[in-house]
């Protein structure tokens, strides 16, 4: 067994886990980690995608109280069901968009100015959004969206394909500018993950499967575990603090990780492109 290994699998795990629900890009932080550890194979970029099932098995913990009673009204209960259609509505321009332009997208959008650019002008929409007035706010709660709603915010989504934009940055931001509170948008974000990032993982797992072997198991067991206590933390230490605070802080934080791209791109430390 590589330790060594198995030691960068659990990193990498840690930064999937800390990165993937805050509006900071989980793609950028992870690239910049795998070149510094030396992990950025073809089968890295494979267990990148894969490791963000063990976050997600922490969102559902989470949300585990909210998930069943979802599921035991189902049936019966009109909000259970459109909650349901929500996330089904939101997660299928992602499947749609994914098919049609993933290969392209990341055989020419890959580039460290591209990277670098979404990083800060992201911060900056982040300033913007958090200016706004409250009195914009119409939709205060995850229930009381609407399929409209859902597949603004799904379509919004689809702008995370464009690699330095964060997934969550996009729905969750994207959703307070389509009217949402930050606690809807936070919510509905959480929730849209599941099919999406789940989705995700078993088709890359599926289509590269001739590059992996039974002898990757410990590394992708390892990732998913430290993914999944590291993703568990932070959604729990983010529900608190949006209740409280504004995203701000990751604006700046990501104007500032922008310039880290550029610098790293131009030093040649980190190889950015595909």
């Amino acid at each position: 067994m590589d330790l060594v290994l198995l030691a960068k699998a659990a990193l990498m795990g840690v930064v999937e886990g800390l990165t993937e629900f805050l509006p900071i890009s989980s793609t950028g932080h992870l690239i910049l980690a795998g070149s510094l550890l030396g992990f950025d194979d073809a089968k890295a970029k494979v267990f990148d995608i894969a490791i963000q099932t063990g976050a997600i098995f922490a969102v559902i913990l989470v949300y585990w109280q909210k998930i069943r009673a979802t599921l035991v009204a189902l049936p019966r209960e009109r909000s259970a069901q459109r909650l349901v259609l929500n996330v089904l509505i939101g997660f299928l321009p992602a499947v749609v968009l994914g098919l049609l332009l993933g290969k392209a997208i990341k055989a020419h959008l890959f580039i460290p100015v591209v990277v670098a650019s979404t990083f800060i002008l992201g911060g900056f929409i982040i300033l913007w959004a958090e200016k706004r007035p409250a009195t914009a706010t119409r939709v205060h709660e995850v229930d009381d969206m609407t399929p409209l709603d859902a597949l603004k915010v799904g379509l919004v989504q689809c702008l995370a394909m464009v690699p330095g934009t964060s997934r969550s940055g996009a729905t969750i931001i994207g959703g307070m500018l389509l009217g949402l509170s930050r606690k809807a948008a936070t919510d509905f974000s959480f929730f849209l993950a599941m099919p999406t990032l789940i989705g995700a993982g078993v088709y890359s797992l599926y289509k590269e499967r001739a590059l992996l072997s039974a002898a990757d198991i410990p590394m992708f067991a390892t990732g998913l575990v430290f993914s999944f206590i590291s993703a568990w933390l932070c959604v729990r230490w983010l529900l608190r603090y949006i209740s409280s605070h504004s995203f701000v802080p990751f604006a700046y934080y990501r104007i500032v990780f922008g310039m880290v791209v550029l610098i790293t791109a131009w030093g040649g430390w980190v190889r950015w492109a595909e």
